[in-house]
Order: C-alpha cells, then sequence, then structure tokens
C-alpha cells in the first residue's frame, strides 16, 4: 500500500510538471542587475518566465525599454502560446524610433519577427508616422501592401505619401509600382535630354 501511495504520489508530481511546465528553477538574478523592478520581477514570475526569456529582457533592459513593456511582451508571447524570442526584433524598433504603444499593438498581433524589419524600412524610406502606422496596421489585417522597398521606389520618383496609399488601396503590386517607376524614371531623364535651339540674327 505504501509502494502504491509513493507511486500515484511520484506520478502526480510528474503529471503537474509536465502540464503546468512550471519553470521554477528560473534565474532571475540578470533582471535585477538590468535595472528592472521587484515588482516587474514578480510579475514575470505569475507569468512563469523561462530563462531564455529572462535573457531577451536583460537584453532589452540594456536598450532601455520600461519593466511594463517587457512584461507586457511576454504577456502577449504566452497568449500565443509561445516563448518570448524577438528581442532583436523589438530593440530594432525602439532604435528606429517606434512608440511602445506601436510595438506591443505588433507583439499582440504576433508579428514582431515578420514585419518587424520592414516596418524599420517604412521608417528609413522617410514616411510620416501617420502613414507608417497606416502601412503596419494593413500588415498585421493581412491586407496587401507594398513592400518597403517598392515604397521607396515610388517616393523617390515623386510621387506623394497620399499618392502612395491611394495605390495601395486600389491594390498595387510591386510588379506594378516598379513598372511605373521606371515609367516615370524613364520619362524624366528622355525630358533631359532635349536641346533648346539657339535664335540669332541670320547673316545678312
Amino acid at each position: 500500500m505504501c509502494k502504491r501511495h509513493q507511486l500515484l504520489l511520484l506520478g502526480a508530481c510528474i503529471l503537474f510538471a509536465g502540464g503546468c511546465n512550471k519553470h521554477i528553477l528560473t534565474d532571475y538574478r540578470p533582471l535585477d542587475r538590468s535595472g528592472m523592478w521587484s515588482s516587474g520581477i514578480e510579475q514575470l514570475k505569475a507569468l512563469n518566465a523561462s530563462d531564455e526569456e529572462v535573457s531577451q529582457l536583460a537584453k532589452l533592459k540594456q536598450a532601455g525599454v520600461t519593466d511594463d513593456t517587457c512584461v507586457a511582451l511576454v504577456s502577449a508571447a504566452h497568449v500565443h502560446q509561445h516563448p518570448f524570442t524577438s528581442a532583436d526584433s523589438v530593440a530594432n524598433l525602439e532604435h528606429a524610433g517606434f512608440a511602445d504603444p506601436v510595438i506591443l499593438e505588433i507583439a499582440r498581433a504576433d508579428q514582431l519577427d515578420t514585419i518587424g524589419t520592414d516596418a524599420v524600412m517604412l521608417r528609413l524610406v522617410g514616411l510620416s508616422d501617420p502613414t507608417v502606422q497606416t502601412l503596419l496596421r494593413r500588415r498585421m489585417l493581412g491586407k496587401p501592401t507594398l513592400s518597403s522597398v517598392a515604397i521607396g521606389r515610388l517616393k523617390n520618383v515623386g510621387l506623394t505619401e497620399k499618392q502612395i496609399l491611394e495605390r495601395i488601396n486600389q491594390g498595387m503590386t510591386d510588379q506594378q509600382a516598379e513598372k511605373e517607376a521606371t515609367a516615370r524614371e524613364n520619362a524624366r531623364n528622355h525630358s533631359n535630354t532635349g536641346f533648346a535651339r539657339i535664335h540669332g540674327r541670320r547673316p545678312g
């Protein structure tokens, strides 16, 4: 009977540990050293953060990300049933000047790694914040949108942000964008190859 109870207890412990996937031995000291407040660490303990996630967050803390944002990023990843592993994407967005609410919106859509790089490129193209946010929301909703490379091409040949958005709303593809950009470049180059006729007095 005693042996049976021991087996049942062992089985229950294994079931509990495996089913809940508890990270009871996670070392949170790197976060403490990185400057995270104890309240943030306690929230991460409640979220059952792993050592890998702690390492990711310590990197973000060094980049200046707030405690609240760190906790929210882990929470968003867990909602989608995977650990938070996108510190590099978040850091790149931060360095590109994206505000925390925008980064968290991307995180909650579970697309930090899929559209994070393109988001940075959109900012580098020189688009305004409202236009960048409009384009990012289209991507998060799965709507067809021109790539940052195609948008950059159109912008370089003189299209305004309003004109670019109009073409995106009309369903323009990257191939069509390249075709228009090339046509505009050719037209511009052709206009610069003309010569002015010199009018003067005819010889007597």
